[in-house]
């Protein structure tokens, strides 16, 4: 298992060698998300052990969130190839959208959902996530990935 900054960092240096730009905040939070269901999907196993909290626009981990502008100039701390399989595959897949569509993917989870229970949608919150309620969003992703794949699609 590696730590929410091991993978942050990674992911930034992956986006700025994919996209000559810097990741931005947004962004990187909801990458690390769906990175974590993505390890979800595959094995049932955390990729890190750092919780998500229930923020306005999605998913935040707090001290990636403190630590953001260190990390966008890190140097990438040793990646498992478990690991990296999870983040490379996550950067394929959800990369190259706009921190607004992610946004809104993550909204329609729900662990999101489940950890704006009674909180306005103009509100922050520092409402944690479990990591139960990811579990029940990568079952819902792996399912409809495995009727599409039934399908042919």
């Amino acid at each position: 298992m590696i730590t929410a900054l091991s993978a942050a960092k990674y992911i930034a240096s992956t986006y700025r060698r994919m996209y000559s730009e810097d990741i931005t905040e947004m962004k990187l939070h909801k990458l690390l998300y769906f990175a974590q269901r993505e390890s979800l999907i595959k094995t049932d196993v955390e990729l890190f052990p750092e919780t998500f909290e229930g923020w306005r626009f999605g998913p935040v981990i707090p001290s990636i969130r403190h630590a953001f502008s260190d990390i966008k100039n890190s140097s990438v701390d040793y990646i498992d190839g478990y690991s990296k399989s999870i983040l490379d595959e996550t950067m394929c897949r959800y990369g190259g959208k706009d921190p607004w569509s992610l946004s809104r993917l993550s909204h329609g989870e729900y662990s999101w959902k489940n950890s704006r229970k009674g909180i306005s949608e103009y509100q922050n919150s520092n409402n944690e996530i479990p990591i139960d309620d990811i579990r029940v969003d990568a079952k819902r992703v792996k399912e409809r990935r495995q009727m599409l794949s039934d399908l042919g699609l």
